[in-house]
């Protein structure tokens, strides 16, 4: 039997509008977000779908994204087995340095493919479900505090009960009065969360975040670069609020350093830092070992990643600290897919059907698509 090839390969530059803006540490969104969409044909017929949402101040840029997949990757594609994933990715890796978010697109697209030919989930693929939801935490970081409080007051309710407040933007002081004003209105119905972004420098952190410790948060996120982790790891010693690395954790080595100096108690997991889904299994194998659970982070992904990150998620028993896929729910004016990924009860329902279980809106895509590139 002849094996499938890759036979096409589409990119779509996409600016999708946001309905808030976003006030993030290191850097701010507003308007709009852009991302690159892969769309993978085999020589069989079957169409495998990816995503590319990088983030210049964390990762890289769109237009970076979109130029690595259509000049670099693409030849490299072209006619290559679809099911022969590790190997494919191995080569790419050797062809280009970095460009993590347009791997895991390349990867993510092949893993739809092999699901839909077989019959499996993307989860399936990876190892089988451990999970079929996933707790659904929701950042807030709007500049105005009090929009973001009137959406708790209806989010609650309706079982959305994890918040993670971005913090460091504003002054100390207005964030401590954030956090009074969720606790004393909510109480201990919410499970609260505070991420820094990398916006603390280290001398005055610890007297800072001992500050934001009497509202009981379940962690604290990244609070001060990346570069810093000698800080990290005293911080991580000093603190009785368990520390979240994210910026400081990339790929496997990074994992790996992490644990050694005892820098943080957990860890964000997210697609764009892997550069692969595999990867991300392999970043959390070594956290697990360790002791350390993992969070469902995202950069600024639609459908198409969300989809793949539950799947992930869904696979992997460590990562346990829920997820913040909300972007196509409560941010997107316009997602491009026909339905959008379930949220139910505070929870992401992980799709069911084969590979990434999701069905595409073309029309959507043509009409919120910047730059297309076929061939």
């Amino acid at each position: 039997m002849t094996e499938a090839t890759i036979q096409r390969l589409r990119l779509f530059l996409i600016e999708s509008p946001i309905k808030m803006a976003r006030l993030q540490g290191v850097g701010n969104v507003k308007g709009t977000v852009k991302r690159v969409l892969v769309e993978l044909t085999s020589s069989d017929g079957v169409v495998g779908w990816g995503e590319a949402a990088p983030w210049e101040v964390f990762t890289g840029t769109p237009e970076a994204a979109f130029a690595a997949l259509d000049i670099y990757l693409r030849p490299i594609l072209l006619g290559k087995s679809v099911r022969r994933i590790r190997a494919l990715m191995a080569e790419l890796d050797r062809a280009l340095v970095g460009h993590a978010e347009a791997k895991v697109a390349i990867e993510m697209a092949l893993l739809d493919i092999v699901g839909k030919s077989s019959g499996l989930s993307v989860a399936d693929l990876l190892g089988g479900r451990v999970r079929d939801t996933i707790p659904l935490s929701f950042s807030i970081a709007d500049p105005d505090f009090a929009a973001d409080l009137e959406r708790m007051r209806t989010m609650v309710p309706d079982g959305n009960v994890i918040y993670k407040v971005k913090t460091g933007v504003k002054p100390h002081r207005e964030d401590l009065d954030h956090l009074e004003a969720i606790r004393k209105e909510f109480g201990d119905k919410v499970d609260l969360r505070v991420d820094y972004n990398q916006a603390l420098v280290p001398f005055g952190a610890i007297k800072i975040l001992r500050n934001v410790e009497t509202f009981a948060p379940t962690f604290i996120e990244q609070p001060v670069p990346r570069k810093f982790l000698d800080v990290m790891a005293q911080l991580t010693a000093a603190l009785e609020t368990p520390v979240l690395a994210d910026e400081s954790c990339f790929d496997r080595r990074d994992m790996m350093e992490v644990v050694r100096r005892e820098a943080a108690d957990a860890v964000s997991i997210k697609l764009m830092k892997a550069g692969g889904l595999f990867e991300a299994q392999a970043i959390m194998a070594i956290a697990d070992i360790a002791g350390l659970p993992g969070y469902g982070g995202t950069l600024w992904e639609g459908g198409i990643g969300l989809a793949a990150g539950t799947q992930l998620i869904a696979a992997t028993p460590g990562i346990s600290l829920g997820c913040e896929f909300y972007m196509p729910h409560h941010v997107l004016t316009e997602d491009v897919l026909e339905e959008r990924v379930v949220n139910r009860a505070g929870h992401v329902v992980v799709p069911d059907g084969p590979g990434l279980g999701i069905r595409v809106s073309e029309a959507s895509i043509r009409a919120n698509a910047r730059v297309l590139a076929e061939a």
